[in-house]
């Protein structure tokens, strides 16, 4: 057929390509066919894990002649189903983007322009710079609150990063640094979710999503708050679809109308920093109308536990605070104890003093005008938002970083908690608490302690009150001190006995009287405490609050290492606009590393699943993978170090790092790094099949306790693609592997009654079989061991990570002792045992909570640290209350989607969203440029005018919200000036996460 191009566009631009190609008398299933084997003729098929949110969505790449030449969703990934996000599909274009650095760089003190150097020197320089400021700047003894004790650290190297390298190398970050002597360590976590985990682990025992993506299905309601799901977990969204297909109820609850609202059933706006208010009157209403799941609340909770006669709450503060130091003693938030020091239980709930009694007092001041008058929802929405959730189960909550980032954050997820326990909504198919991560490795950066108060697998960081292993162990149980004892024996081999109590006190002890979060690393760079930070796959001066604060830091140190895939902003720092790069004296050495697609690995996704990367494409120019860059700099540092007779350095020389060489064989390389993760018995060699396997006299190790069993007896786990689902419940046990002990519904043993017997036969997921004699189940049963049936005491144990082995309406501080010991510790918050409602430190108003209100913000946030660069803005000279997220098109700081022209073309710069009723008072129109200041900076962008975030009633007065996206700054194909210039740093005083979705601002036609 002979077709002229102006036929062709023709008839494609009337009828579309499909449509275009049949009227030409073409068979279209033979002509995409065809196009598709010629393009991947001679090409390798590889598989993979998308790089961008937290779903873990299944890629498919294709390789000919060592480039990628197609990248596509994968067909077979229970999560995505073939679908990919314009992000994720648009990463394809990364192994060959124009900006990828050809080989590192050095940019000398002063200078104005990168100089190229090789490997090996870029190496070298950065294993002496960390050498340098560690041995100059050694914190050997310490003091703290007048107690002595020996320290081991230094304060003067900080470590950024992990949520963008896969699980392996992260493990080798956090080797690294431990025992280096770090302590300023941290993640992407800490700006997103870090206040997840201890609210849910205050309540559950475990600090992450307890459901699947692919269990949705099973829900009568999904309850989505705090996240604009369509948007920033797409194919989250495609299952979210999939149970509104089944006749699932979607319910939205959000700071303003977006495309998750539009497909919901119901959507209720709220003011930014209000959901404990709107919450707490739902709980309220289950409680005085007695909706709650009485029998699972007795078989699964603490509600009928008595708490102790000094336990008090007033005006918006418990008992035991310290008004000077702003913190709690929280030894009269627990329970009445019976003679074994086990919680004492009434008759009934409504006994005085429960649990359930005082949440039934304390929840009962959240009437339905109250949380209207705080929040501006009207009284009709929150009745109707109250009588759905508590008529409709099981009910799945969904959430993102509209919950987390806030001063209390924590206690907005525990309202969460709460709320679920009293419908029985956990541990139960189609029920559960989901929280959307953000980052493609963001929750195992967390799982892998990339965090100053954690070790790996969430065991507590020591400080100076558990500066001894027999400290330790009383703090936090014999239970978890096994766990510890296996870390460190995969950490220091046969050096680590229990004689020198497993090389405990060789790793760093903080000092437990400030927290060493990033927002405080960069603080004391500016004081020139901290001299040299090194940055892997992130870009803090993008993603951080009041960047300013960022910049100063930077400005300050000595060195700075970034290993990235592209020069981001962190590292051309010294190149921002305004700046004059001669005045500015630290050294920066850039590694560039290698994309997803270039190298081998495990991701784990926010439903806690494990799944291999495959290397697809060779690394663009001289980039290398992360952990070939890891073992370098590590191996150098060793050789630095192999002369030295400094006791303070035995640390470095006994550290194991036995994994071969990075360069003969990458995938081996990589595969016995998770293999000690999942440790070996050490007396016959044999990898553990599972937790039950780890023991505690030393025969054992484990890198990684919560992921032994993902290598056992050798086998790869994360690289299974099992399609069945037995029982059609959405759990698919032989693809990849989950943590714990692929355990994919957590708690799943709370869906049972006393017997063993699913309470909803038709959803039923464990039981216990009277025939095998053990708990079975289409999902692992979430119990100790399998063979203790439900008339023993550990088969009695629905939340048996939680010392109490029930779960936790109030989040009691509480001890489990055995024969003198402690073996379990349950996680207390330090700003209260139950959620109770404060302001934002930048609110329009004032609390409203109650008459006499003892505080405005939370009572435990400490703010301003550093007051002339961190003042309180006030609603007369700052009106409207600023709240940032995310676009589907754009990703986080943009280091990657501003890197890709197509994303750039959807969404091409910064704005600001206005109401219509604001830009009419402020004679704004579309596309016109304002000015948005806060008390910390002023950016200038244009303005968005839409319908999408109304103004909102509150406290009697008109209140408007604007939002921006904060994706953009000076580096990338697309620039822009950055959101975060504006956001406060305000910070949880739990995890110390900031507060980027509630402070105040004003807008200015210019």
């Amino acid at each position: 057929m002979n077709l002229s191009r102006r036929d062709f566009l023709k008839a494609t631009g009337l009828s579309g390509v499909g449509l275009a190609l049949a009227s030409l008398g073409l068979d279209v299933g033979k002509v995409e066919a065809a196009a598709k084997e010629y393009k991947l003729t001679g090409g390798r098929e590889f598989t993979s894990v998308c790089h961008f949110c937290g779903c873990g969505c299944g890629t498919i790449g294709y390789v000919k002649d060592g480039k990628l030449i197609n990248l596509e969703g994968a067909a077979d990934a229970p999560v995505n189903r073939g679908g990919l996000c314009p992000k994720g599909i648009g990463y394809g274009h990364i192994p060959n983007a124009e900006l990828r650095p050809k080989c590192p760089m050095y940019r000398a003190p002063g200078s104005d322009h990168w100089e190229e150097i090789s490997w090996e020197e870029a190496i070298d320089r950065a294993a002496r710079a960390m050498k340098k400021a560690r041995d100059e700047n050694w914190v050997g003894q310490d003091e703290a609150n007048g107690y002595k004790f020996m320290s081991n650290r230094t304060d003067a190297i900080g470590f950024v990063g992990g949520s963008q390298v896969n699980n392996e190398e992260c493990y080798q970050l956090i080797k690294m640094a431990r025992a280096l002597g770090v302590v300023f360590i941290d993640n992407q976590t800490r700006v997103c979710h870090a206040t997840t985990p201890p609210a849910l682990n205050a309540a559950f025992g475990r600090g992450a999503m307890t459901g699947s993506w692919y269990n949705l299905k099973h829900a009568k309601m999904i309850w989505i708050e705090g996240s604009n799901m369509a948007e920033c977990h797409p194919m989250a969204m495609k299952n979210v679809m999939e149970a509104k297909d089944n006749g699932a109820i979607i319910v939205h609850v959000d700071v303003r109308y977006t495309r998750t609202s539009r497909v919901a059933d119901h959507f209720f706006q709220l003011r930014p920093g209000t959901d404990i208010a709107f919450l707490g009157a739902l709980i309220n209403y289950i409680i005085q109308n007695k909706k709650y799941d009485a029998d699972y609340l007795r078989r699964n909770t603490n509600a009928f536990c008595l708490l102790r006669d000094d336990f008090d709450f007033d005006a918006g503060i418990f008992s035991g605070y310290n008004e000077k130091t702003r913190t709690y003693n929280k030894e009269t938030w627990g329970y009445k104890l019976d003679a074994n020091g086990k919680p004492v239980k009434a008759p009934t709930m409504a006994t005085k003093g429960t649990v359930m009694d005082h949440l039934a007092r304390h929840f009962s001041r959240y009437t339905f005008e109250k949380a209207s008058a705080i929040t501006g929802m009207p009284v009709a929405d929150i009745k109707k938002a109250a009588e759905l959730f508590s008529t409709i189960t099981p009910t799945v909550m969904m959430y993102a970083l509209g919950m987390t980032q806030h001063t209390i954050g924590v206690e907005n997820i525990r309202c969460f908690t709460i709320i679920q326990l009293l419908m029985g909504n956990i541990g139960v198919s189609g029920g559960g608490i989901d929280a959307m991560r953000g980052q493609p490795n963001v929750q195992s950066s967390t799982d892998y302690g990339i965090m100053f108060q954690y070790y790996p697998a969430y065991l507590s960081y020591p400080t100076h009150v558990d500066d001894t292993l027999a400290k330790w162990t009383h703090h936090n149980g014999t239970f978890r001190a096994k766990f510890l004892k296996n870390l460190l024996k995969a950490w220091f081999g046969d050096a680590a006995n229990a004689s020198n109590d497993y090389m405990f006190n060789a790793l760093p002890i903080r000092n437990g009287t400030h927290n060493d979060s990033m927002y405080i690393m960069f603080e004391k760079a500016m004081a020139g405490i901290v001299k040299c930070i090194y940055v892997c796959g992130q870009n803090p001066q993008m993603t951080n609050a009041n960047l300013t604060i960022v910049n100063k830091g930077l400005k300050n140190l000595d060195t700075l290492i970034v290993q990235d895939v592209f020069v981001n902003e962190t590292a051309a720092f010294w190149e921002r606009p305004g700046d004059n790069p001669a005045d500015i004296k630290t050294e920066v050495i850039f590694l560039p590393a290698g994309s997803y697609l270039e190298r081998c690995g495990s991701m784990t996704n926010s439903m806690r699943m494990l799944q291999w990367r495959m290397k697809g494409p060779d690394p663009t120019n001289d980039s290398r993978p992360d952990y070939w860059i890891c073992d370098k700099l590590w191996k150098r540092i060793v050789s630095l170090y192999k002369d030295s007779t400094d006791p303070k350095d035995n640390t470095i020389k006994l550290l194991t790092w036995n994994y071969g060489d990075p360069e003969a064989n990458g995938e081996a390389y990589v595969e016995n790094i998770m293999k000690e993760c999942n440790g070996y018995d050490l007396k016959d060699g044999h990898l553990l099949r599972g937790i039950r396997e780890i023991r505690d006299d030393g025969t054992t190790m484990a890198g990684m306790w919560i992921f032994t069993g993902v290598f056992g007896d050798g086998v790869n786990m994360t690289k299974r693609r099992g399609q069945e689902d037995r029982g059609g419940m959405g759990i698919y046990p032989n693809y990849a592997w989950v943590w714990p002990d692929n355990i994919h519904m957590l708690y799943n043993r709370a869906s049972c009654d006393e017997n063993g017997k699913p309470v909803r036969p038709g959803q039923k997921i464990v039981w216990w079989d009277e025939e095998k004699g053990m708990w079975d189940g289409y999902d692992v049963p979430d119990v100790a061991d399998r063979t203790q049936g439900p008339n023993t005491p550990g088969g009695q144990k629905p939340f048996r990570m939680n010392a109490e082995g029930f779960a936790r309406l109030f989040a009691a501080e509480h001890s489990d002792v055995e024969n003198g010991e402690t073996r379990d510790h349950s996680y207390v918050p330090v700003d209260g045992p139950m959620p109770e409602f404060y302001e934002p430190v930048e609110s329009p108003t004032k609390n409203m909570m109650n008459e006499g209100q003892k505080t405005e913000f939370n009572p435990c946030v400490i703010y301003p640290r550093i007051p002339e660069l961190q003042k309180i803005g006030t609603p007369d000279e700052y009106p409207y209350v600023l709240c940032s997220s995310s676009l589907t098109e754009h990703w986080c700081s943009g280091t990657i989607t501003r890197n890709i022209p197509y994303l750039n073309e959807l969404v091409k710069e910064p704005f600001v969203e206005i109401s219509e009723q604001l830009a009419a008072k402020l004679g704004i129109r579309g596309g016109d440029r304002v000015r948005v200041s806060t008390t910390r900076s002023a950016i200038e962008v244009k303005a968005m005018v839409t319908k999408r975030a109304q103004p909102l009633m509150v406290n009697g007065k008109e209140t408007h919200m604007i939002w921006m996206p904060y994706n953009w700054g000076f580096k990338g194909l697309s620039k822009g000036p950055s959101t975060n210039y504006l956001t406060i740093d305000a910070l949880d005083p739990n995890v110390q996460e900031q507060e980027f979705k509630a402070c105040l601002a004003n807008v200015e036609r210019l």
